[in-house]
């Protein structure tokens, strides 16, 4: 009976702790970690935009990083370079509209020629 009781402290424990480090959308996308980054993925029509931000959502501006989306685009896969655009914000276009939850991964190259990625399902 003790140990049932332990063993569910700390699953509740557990569980808090990922509840409260979970990343929060700033741009009305999906947030989804890429190594030390936090990487929010934004699909609206044809455009793609990434914002990066670090383990404290704070944002990490975009100068010098480079990254491709790799979209499913009617069962296809669409890949969509990214630029670094204003504030901490890459941007691409894709051929076609993408829908607003599109499956697939975000592959980042950082100004230090570091990659990280963050799979979207």
């Amino acid at each position: 009976m003790i140990r049932r009781k332990l063993v569910l402290a700390a699953a509740l424990l557990t569980a808090g702790g990922a509840i409260a480090h979970e990343a929060k959308s700033q741009h009305g996308g999906r947030v989804m970690d890429a190594g030390k980054y936090h990487v929010e993925l934004v699909a609206k029509g044809e455009s793609v935009d990434v914002f990066v931000s670090d383990g404290d959502q704070k944002p990490i501006p975009a100068a010098g990083f480079k990254g491709t989306a790799i979209l499913l685009v009617d069962g296809k896969p669409a890949r969509i370079p990214l630029q670094a655009a204003d504030g901490n914000r890459l941007s691409g276009k894709a051929a076609v509209a993408l829908g607003d939850s599109p499956k697939g991964a975000v592959q980042l190259t950082t100004p230090d020629g570091a990659t990280a990625s963050a799979k979207f399902n």
